[in-house]
């Protein structure tokens, strides 16, 4: 399997456990025994944690598209110098 699938499917995991984990704990506040104002404090700090996992996730993912362009560009970059190279000696053939 390549690296890029494997990506791919750890992100698509992580996303649905992120998504599970958020159900979960909506579903246990919501059905926590306590006062509509303790509901609602509950809910507040749980959306400023998931807001501030969602951002730091996302500083990921921003880290790792920016290496997965450089590497690319390099790649690229390096087989383009290889192929001017085969042109060249073509031509001064």
């Amino acid at each position: 399997m390549s690296s890029d699938k494997k990506s791919s499917g750890a992100g698509k995991f992580a996303l649905g456990a992120a998504i599970g984990t958020a159900v979960g704990v909506v579903a246990g506040i919501l059905t926590a025994p306590k006062s509509g104002k303790e509901t609602r404090q509950d809910v507040a700090r749980k959306a400023r944690e998931v807001k501030k996992a969602a951002g730091d996730k996302a500083g990921e993912a921003k880290a790792f598209a920016g290496e997965k362009v450089r590497d690319a560009k390099k790649f690229f970059g390096q087989k383009k110098e290889e192929l001017d190279d085969k042109i060249d000696s073509k031509l001064d053939d």
